[in-house]
């Protein structure tokens, strides 16, 4: 846990009247970070380990808990979960009907737990239901007018917020940092089990 001038509180506490002071924004340099801290001292009490991958795992970590700490504010003011929003995030992009299945794929989320999310979002009237035609087992599932409001009003809120977070970056950097974490990803995602303990 960081005080509000991103230092750990025991390093805030240090400074005596000073961590009164208003603070000024400052670009963290490298090594100058949480991570940085961690990685120390686990090299300090294992130091024949290499922890150099924590120094990349361990970022992308901190940063998407964060990220999402701040991002799931707008939806917490909706009375929305981040599991929620996913799922109306689903619909809204595809801009068709899904079944529960296809929801399940979408949002990388279990069959029960799609069920309950859509009971819950039906009865709040921002999602509805009908039954195929054909099939009467399976289900379409489909925004209402007030499901593709609330979407429309929180999404153009996240991005800006995206924007800000990154806007301390050059476009070079970004690209790059864009093209490095595809490429991760799609290691993670395309060969499920071969990079897993």
């Amino acid at each position: 846990m960081t005080a509000r001038n991103g230092r750990p509180p025991h390093e805030e506490a240090a400074t005596g009247d000073a961590a009164h002071e208003p603070t000024r924004p400052t670009r963290t340099e490298p090594g100058d970070d949480t991570v940085a801290g961690v990685v120390r001292q686990w090299r300090a009490v294992h130091p024949d380990l290499d922890t150099a991958p924590m120094e990349i795992i361990g970022r992308i970590n901190r940063c998407a808990a964060l990220l999402q700490q701040a991002e799931d504010a707008p939806l917490r003011r909706a009375g929305l979960s981040r599991p929620e929003f996913d799922l109306l995030g689903a619909l809204r992009r595809t801009g068709d009907e899904l079944t529960p299945s296809e929801l399940t794929r979408e949002t990388f989320s279990s069959g029960a737990a799609v069920t309950k999310r859509l009971k819950q979002l039906t009865e709040r009237g921002l999602v509805e239901r009908r039954g195929d035609t054909r099939d009467r087992r399976v289900a379409h599932v489909r925004l209402t007018d007030a499901g593709r409001d609330l979407v429309d009003g929180i999404l153009p809120e996240q991005l800006a917020y995206e924007r800000a977070v990154l806007s301390g970056l050059a476009r070079r950097e970004r690209d790059g940092l864009a093209a490095l974490l595809g490429e991760l990803l799609g290691r993670l995602e395309g060969r499920p089990g071969a990079l897993r303990l």
